[in-house]
């Protein structure tokens, strides 16, 4: 049978094993709560983010029923975990009476929800606050500051696989980015050489052609190199951009710059 010890340390590690392709924050986030109930005195448990320049949003809980949904609602904007997010710090444990005079709102939603024990700690790492974990239990006096403390430590867990999850993505949309400007990069300079080739130009003017056709009609100059490729020489037609194979190569004379 797995202990507390041994449940908590596996807790730590699915917390922090965000690295995967098939990676879900909801899902992430529900762990959270649900492992809170299990390792921790409490009843129920909640996670509220805060998108920049957002209110909290509740996003996560050990229970889908309607009377946390309803204080959910609440907390979003009184309560601990609202103050928690928006001071940075843990908040409680505090009973319902004592909570009466500092949020009515939430406290009379928490009574209406069976609730009469609450805190919060906030999901942040250094400068970066995500949000606030919510935790709830129908009984007084039973939350101790080890379990606020080890709630922090989760929290503190979670929130760093999510921003490290962030970093990877976003490292990874760099390397797509640079791989894509690379590729777009190499075609807009074979497409210089066919068009110089079929329209007796410089590949500076064979450039230029490019360049005019695609802000005249508002397109990437990849898409009309893509083509002018495909085409050996043939510029999209305006009509439909880009066509087939059937477009007519471009003819004339060649493009000349004005002297300054």
């Amino acid at each position: 049978m797995v202990n507390r010890e041994e449940r908590l340390a596996a807790t730590f590690v699915e917390l922090a094993d965000t690295l995967v392709s098939d990676f879900d924050l909801v899902e992430l986030l529900d762990l959270l709560a649900i492992r809170c109930t299990e390792l921790l005195s409490v009843s129920a448990a909640a996670l509220l983010l805060a998108p920049p320049g957002t209110e909290l949003r509740p996003i996560a809980s050990s229970d889908s029923g309607h009377p946390l949904s309803d204080l959910l609602a609440v907390a979003q904007h009184d309560g601990p975990a609202w103050q928690s997010h928006r001071d940075v710090i843990s908040v409680g444990p505090i009973d319902l009476d004592r909570a009466r005079s500092r949020w009515s709102d939430f406290a009379e939603a928490a009574e209406r929800a069976g609730y009469r024990e609450m805190c919060a700690v906030p999901l942040r790492l250094r400068d970066e606050v995500l949000g606030a974990l919510l935790l709830l239990n129908v009984e007084s006096g039973t939350v101790s500051a080890s379990d606020v403390r080890l709630a922090q430590a989760l929290a503190d867990a979670a929130t760093i696989g999510i921003l490290h999850e962030r970093v990877m993505r976003q490292q990874v949309d760099l390397v797509t980015q640079l791989h894509t400007a690379l590729q777009s990069r190499i075609l807009i300079e074979q497409a210089k050489g066919i068009l110089a080739a079929r329209s007796d130009t410089s590949v500076d003017q064979a450039f230029e052609t490019m360049r005019g056709h695609a802000r005249r009609h508002r397109r990437r100059i990849s898409e009309v190199a893509r083509h002018v490729v495909d085409t050996s020489g043939a510029l999209p037609a305006p009509a439909n951009f880009p066509v087939s194979t059937s477009s007519k190569p471009i003819t004339g004379k060649p493009l000349r710059r004005k002297r300054p």
